[in-house]
């Protein structure tokens, strides 16, 4: 008895001291504070009426994604959009009769400039794209984060889109050593470059979602920082939900700068106080 106490009272230790290191690290590398609109003010409903009445149109790429598939019913349940139109690969089935009127783009990525003409005509361009390098190897990565991505909104900024949100990841940086990272940071800088009138970069952490396709590293980093976040707050992940809403929301609200990267706690902000 007295073996099994002092094995308890070890491992009871081990747990505290790794609880600490992880809420020190966590701590370390919180994001700063969520951006400041100017808009925030207005209520709401009042932003998504007066938006409603300016009949615009949208796309969406990687609208088959985990947070494309929950970004397209957000937008039709708040109904921000009188077109929407979804760019792909793939023809998708939708068995909700709601999903009647969109549009559907299906497109060669490989020769995107072929299809200029599902660019045209949309006044916001959400890009959700990605895969990764597991999946893809590191050659189909680089071509579908970076190269897609930025034919995309070369096209979608010839064709009269002015404004563009882009779901990035946190801690995206074109000069990093990590390719994931540095090809992520590549692309927002490049897409910047195109001058949209208005340019969003979402940031967010580990994406607490299960998704479809078989990722064992994401996996158990969503079941790590679910438990973690049912203790307290992490700037580490997000919801997959607080993302949509947040990339839906901020489509209402004009920040003091036309390009602006919101981090995962801006994001979360933003997304919780939608879901109000």
């Amino acid at each position: 008895m007295t073996l099994l106490d002092a094995t308890l009272g070890k491992a009871t230790w081990i747990l505290t001291v790794v609880v600490v290191v992880i809420a020190v690290i966590v701590s370390y590398l919180d994001d700063p504070d969520p951006v400041k609109y100017t808009s925030m003010a207005e209520d709401m409903t009042t932003l998504e009426e007066n938006f409603r009445q300016q009949n615009k149109s949208c796309f969406i790429l990687g609208a088959s994604g985990e947070t494309g598939k929950i970004l397209l019913q957000e937008l039709m349940g708040r109904n921000l959009f009188s077109k929407i139109t979804l760019v792909g690969r793939r023809q998708l089935t939708f068995e909700d009769k709601a999903y009647e009127n969109l549009v559907q783009e299906v497109v060669d990525f490989e020769k995107l400039e072929d299809y200029a003409a599902a660019f045209q005509g949309h006044d916001v361009g959400y890009c959700c794209l990605g895969t990764t390098k597991a999946k893809a190897g590191t050659d189909g990565f680089i071509r579908v984060d970076h190269d897609y991505v930025l034919k995309s909104a070369e096209l979608a900024k010839a064709g009269g889109c002015t404004q563009f949100h882009l779901e990035s990841s946190r801690g995206a940086d074109k000069n990093s050593n990590f390719l994931y990272l540095k090809v992520k940071g590549q692309v927002e800088a490049e897409i910047e470059a195109l001058d949209f009138d208005r340019y969003a970069i979402y940031r967010p952490g580990v994406l607490l979602v299960d998704r479809q396709e078989s990722r064992p590293a994401e996996w158990f980093a969503r079941k790590f920082f679910n438990a973690f976040s049912a203790v307290c707050s992490t700037p580490m992940a997000i919801p997959i939900q607080e993302v949509a809403k947040a990339m839906a929301s901020n489509t209402l609200l004009q920040p003091e700068q036309k390009t602006e990267i919101l981090e995962n706690k801006a994001i979360s902000s933003l997304g919780k106080s939608a879901g109000k």
